[in-house]
């Protein structure tokens, strides 16, 4: 059985992402050879990855559903080789029931579902497997989600949602270490909303008794403050994701693994001495 202790343990951890799909708002067309995608995969970890997230359907804002056909035969070769050849845990990014149980029966051990077990078999067929499971926030579907969203309080109406989606995944027999959860940034929120949810992390943390992943990936919420080029979003990206785990993360989701690695490293030798000045 899958637990998120044994990669996000005594430090964080650091997701790695592998998008297979040609049309991805960062890197779409870039891994769609399977041998492409392996090697990323694997260049990844190199770098300090402590699992990898492969994709077949992009989430972008205004992108549009992709049959699970033809996503399966997108992830299931890379899961394949990168789960007999990567040496850490590998998640399948899917937020369809048949595509989680192809993943997984090749190897996969975790399931990153941004529709949050909304697909009525997936809680199922994740219980069955034993395996991990990321429950993230979104509101509508990545075709319309930035449609005006609104909420009253964005921080309280995503911790119910997060907390309504972790009971469900109980009840159906998901055990409690193998549950993770993730806010959603930019499925479903304007940039106020994304840095009200960074703002105040350590709320939702508080409510949640499950390590939260968080993905801020050069998001355009971060293009907004720092500059609109895709890549050149890394920077704030670094800031973002080191914010988020100095403010209760456990888990980020990038896609340049290396500067944040390396980022994480500092914040953990800082903290010690911190604690250490104060004793």
């Amino acid at each position: 059985m899958f637990a998120w202790s044994s990669v996000a343990g005594e430090r964080p951890a650091v997701m790695g992402i592998v998008n297979v799909t040609p049309d991805s708002f960062s890197d779409g067309g870039r891994y769609l050879d399977p041998d492409a995608a392996v090697a990323h995969g694997l260049a990844l970890v190199a770098a300090g990855a402590d699992v990898l997230d492969v994709g077949g359907e992009s989430t972008r804002p205004g992108a549009e559903p992709v049959p699970a056909a033809e996503e399966l035969r997108r992830v299931l070769p890379v899961v394949e080789r990168l789960a007999a050849e990567a040496g850490v845990p590998v998640s399948v990014d899917t937020r369809k029931a048949s595509v989680a149980a192809g993943a997984l029966a090749v190897g996969a051990s975790i399931v990153n579902d941004v529709a949050a077990g909304s697909d009525p078999d997936m809680f199922g067929v994740v219980a069955e497997a034993g395996a991990g499971i990321v429950l993230m926030h979104m509101r509508g579907e990545p075709s319309t989600m930035q449609e005006s969203p609104r909420y009253d309080d964005v921080v309280a109406e995503v911790g119910d949602y997060l907390v309504a989606r972790l009971e469900r995944a109980a009840a159906a027999g998901i055990a409690h270490s193998s549950r993770c959860v993730d806010p959603g940034l930019g499925f479903g929120k304007t940039a106020e909303h994304n840095l009200e949810l960074l703002a105040r992390l350590r709320e939702l943390v508080a409510r949640v008794d499950v390590p939260v992943l968080v993905g801020p990936s050069r998001k355009s919420f971060i293009g907004k403050i720092v500059g609109d080029d895709v890549v050149a979003r890394d920077d704030g990206t670094l800031a973002t994701a080191v914010w988020a785990v100095d403010h209760g993360a456990r888990i980020v989701r990038v896609h340049e693994v290396a500067a944040i690695v390396d980022a994480l490293r500092l914040l953990d030798v800082m903290r010690e001495l911190d604690a250490a000045a104060v004793a």
